[in-house]
């Protein structure tokens, strides 16, 4: 009996940058659904360390080789963008019990809202629960080395980039 997968997921994020667990989560999810939209927000509330161009150019590198992720840089109310994009489910990325709270009330928030989108909660691989954007941007603005947390597209940026 073979399994068929859902159609299609919102993986969003600021992804600044996006980092080796984010990737996995991405990966995973395309076992699960048959399409995976990678969203990246332009957080205008947010002080980032790429530009909102740069993110949308740094994630489609990393996922240029998946067929059934697509990259699409959004602005507004992720809802409004999920209901555009015809999906019906959002991921979220879980690494610890610290970031539950924060994503249970999103969750809860965006239900009452758009009743009719469902929020999935997944969890990296057990090498990148401690792994974070804010963590990797700490170590490559002090000039460490990230090529354990970043893909080397990335981690040439960050080289490149100086903040």
């Amino acid at each position: 009996m073979t399994q068929s997968k859902l159609s299609i997921a919102i993986y969003p994020g600021t992804f600044d940058p996006i980092t080796l667990g984010h990737e996995n989560i991405a990966h995973r999810a395309t076992k699960i659904f048959n399409k995976i939209i990678v969203a990246v927000a332009n957080n205008t509330n947010k002080q980032c360390f790429f530009s909102f161009e740069e993110r949308v150019n740094l994630v489609k590198s990393v996922f240029k080789d998946y067929e059934n992720i697509q990259v699409i840089g959004f602005t507004g109310l992720l809802m409004d963008f999920v209901e555009l994009q015809n999906a019906k489910v959002v991921i979220r990325g879980l690494r610890a019990v610290s970031d539950f709270e924060y994503e249970f009330q999103l969750a809860g928030m965006n239900r009452k809202l758009y009743p009719n989108v469902e929020t999935i909660f997944l969890t990296p691989s057990e090498q990148f629960t401690f792994l974070s954007s804010s963590l990797v941007r700490e170590v490559a603005s002090l000039g460490g080395n990230t090529d354990q947390f970043v893909s080397s597209i990335v981690q040439e940026a960050l080289k490149r980039t100086e903040h």
